[in-house]
């Protein structure tokens, strides 16, 4: 757990003290969980929408509480971000889509209230679950470690003038050894994603994963946006420890789409990928 001081920075207003993405709230529908965002899941596109992690953290946690079986675990989770994710009350259920003994499909949706008292799915995901076995004997990593976790310091690039609000101050972001084609960086979240609950290592991973978007942007947002319509992980090995690094390249295609590609590591070394496709768009 983080100190109350770091913590309590990472948020602002009455919600100083929340230390979480998200505080549960009472549910109202059978099936469905409910919870209030907090202002560190504020993007940095806008303040009345969330970054894309703490939502892709809160179905991961979903995913991974649906029907869990021991000698399983997830492996691969796409979310679909069907629309911008309102900062305020939000609902989250999961399902299983696709049942199975050895690799089964897990679904979960987001659903948050809209102006005319209706409701709208704002995002869902779909995940792989995968029964496990013991392959220690032939584990193997394909991509080299990060440098070491630096005591201290930020980004050498720098945040982009405006971005150090919300969901940014909530997280601790260090840089290492980069170059013209790889951002690298280490990041750990300050606050929980649900108030009063551990983070799990699965969980961990999302929580900061979409963050490569930002690290890796190969454009000056004053004159263009690039938001991740998506966000697809896969991991070979869960996480050990606090800190999740990123080995960020990003590719500008001719027509206005992006890819950001991810390398996923831990203190230990390599851990899986994640991939985000890029709604590139010049400014007015």
């Amino acid at each position: 757990m983080q100190d109350a001081t770091a913590a309590d920075q990472a948020v602002s207003g009455d919600e100083a003290g929340t230390r979480a993405y998200f505080l549960a709230l009472e549910s109202q529908r059978d099936g469905f969980e409910r919870y209030r965002a907090t202002a560190s899941t504020v993007s940095v596109w806008a303040a009345t929408m969330q970054h894309g992690a703490p939502p892709s953290a809160l179905l991961a946690r979903a995913v991974e509480r649906c029907a869990p079986r021991e000698g399983t675990r997830i492996a691969r989770l796409t979310m679909e971000i069907l629309g911008p994710i309102p900062v305020g009350e939000i609902e989250v259920r999961a399902w299983i889509e696709r049942p199975g003994k050895r690799v089964e499909l897990v679904a979960a949706e987001l659903v948050a209230p809209q102006p005319d008292g209706s409701t709208r799915v704002v995002a869902k995901a779909a995940a792989w679950r995968i029964a496990t076995t013991d392959t220690s004997q032939v584990a193997h990593a394909a991509d080299a470690p990060l440098p070491p976790v630096p005591e201290e310091g930020k980004v050498s690039w720098g945040l982009p003038a405006g971005w150090d609000v919300g969901y940014v101050k909530s997280v601790d972001l260090r840089g290492v050894e980069s170059d013209d084609i790889t951002r690298r960086v280490w990041v750990k979240p300050l606050v929980e994603v649900v108030e009063g609950e551990e983070i799990s290592p699965l969980v961990r991973v999302f929580s900061v994963a979409d963050v490569a978007n930002g690290v890796g942007a190969r454009l000056d947002p004053r004159h263009f946006t690039f938001l991740n319509t998506d966000l697809t992980i896969d991991l070979f090995r869960l996480p050990v420890g606090e800190w999740i690094g990123l080995a960020v390249e990003t590719s500008i295609g001719p027509d206005g789409v992006g890819l950001c590609s991810t390398v996923l590591h831990d203190q230990q070394g390599p851990i899986g990928r994640c991939l985000q496709i890029l709604e590139v768009r010049a400014r007015a």
